[in-house]
């Protein structure tokens, strides 16, 4: 590792500067600043003692929205898997769904990279993770802001007062789509759907997508093998585009688009609308769920506008909105309306 001594290197902004200092004393040249700020026009050139670029270092930790060396998923469909051990014979600990961000703690000479994403810890191979310059300007592209509950119970309105309808109610620690700041109010969307919750219960604030732990994934025991195919079906599409109207599971699909072509997989012909889903199968309590089943939700009027399948421990799959795609919530992101069994067995 060389250091810094009075070495004369271009400034572009703080937070950039700061977003580029990977590693504490560690030199990079100048055309890769550069290049990582899309080729800037305006630069101001200036002299750092090595303090000044320790100081900087030092501030960078967790300057990339909470990332130091960040590293995004790269892989063109499906997931990249997360391993115990840098070897493909290692134990599965996750899964990081396409474009999903991570913390790289070290990169091995073997082509392994040991990163932490989210509750994964684990080893992924280097071929499908992007790093560096690359890394940071695609997580700027992929950044997008959030509301965070940040109290069990959250109303989720129709209107930004207290006299509007409660449209759903938000577990604590449930992000939504933020769209805007009012008077005491936040707009936000849920599946699609634009709604308002009280500044004063939620957190706005930046995030990546991250690795999905194998606890979230897994289907559960004493499951029918038909489930079980299913579920796993269904979650290798886990990041896909949602697209209104859209049946394809790899191309873009909405929510019942999703359901409507999972279920056509194994020999069962649903309708391409929610609330018509709603009526096939057989009505259950929550307490009976299992994975396959499908959980809807409805507006403050009743109405259902949202469908999703269960896939065991407390969670399920569902294609959202346009910025989040197909991905895993708990079954009480928000609240259900309806449970159904569809599946004969």
């Amino acid at each position: 590792m060389r250091y810094l001594k009075n070495r004369k290197i271009t400034v572009i902004s703080a937070g950039l500067m700061l977003c580029m200092a990977l590693e504490p004393l560690n030199v990079r040249a100048e055309e890769d600043i550069l290049q990582a700020a899309g080729g800037a026009a305006t630069l101001l050139e200036t002299t750092l003692s090595t303090e000044e670029y320790i100081e900087i270092a030092q501030q960078a930790k967790g300057a990339c929205w909470g990332y130091t060396n960040i590293g995004i998923a790269n892989v063109e469909s499906g997931n990249l898997n997360v391993r115990q051990t840098p070897s493909t014979d290692g134990k599965m600990v996750g899964k990081m769904p396409k474009n999903a961000a991570c913390e790289v703690l070290e990169v091995t000479e073997d082509g392994w990279a040991h990163i932490q994403s989210g509750d994964v810890d684990g080893y992924v191979s280097t071929e499908y993770l992007m790093t560096g310059p690359d890394a940071k300007l695609k997580a700027d592209e992929l950044v997008r802001t959030v509301a965070v509950a940040n109290t069990d119970g959250l109303n989720v309105r129709d209107s930004a007062d207290t006299g509007g309808n409660v449209l759903a109610q938000v577990s604590e620690g449930e992000e939504m789509e933020y769209l805007e700041m009012l008077d005491g109010w936040v707009k936000i969307a849920i599946d699609d759907v634009e709604a308002y919750v009280s500044a004063e219960y939620v957190t706005v604030t930046e995030r990546l997508d991250t690795a999905i732990t194998m606890t979230q994934l897994l289907y559960g025991a004493g499951v029918s093998d038909v489930r079980v195919e299913l579920v796993e079906y269904a979650k290798q599409f886990l990041g896909n585009p949602y697209v209104w109207g859209g049946t394809s599971l790899t191309k873009g699909a909405d929510c019942s688009g999703f359901v409507l072509s999972v279920f056509k997989k194994f020999g069962v012909s649903l309708p391409h609308h929610s609330g018509s889903q709603a009526k096939y199968g057989t009505k259950i309590s929550a307490s009976e769920l299992q994975p396959g089943d499908l959980v809807f939700y409805a507006n403050g009027s009743g109405v259902i506008y949202h469908v999703a399948i269960y896939i065991g421990n407390g969670q399920v799959i569902h294609a959202s909105s346009p910025s989040t795609g197909i991905k895993i919530n708990s079954y009480k992101y928000i609240t259900p309306c309806k449970y159904v069994s569809i599946l004969q067995d």
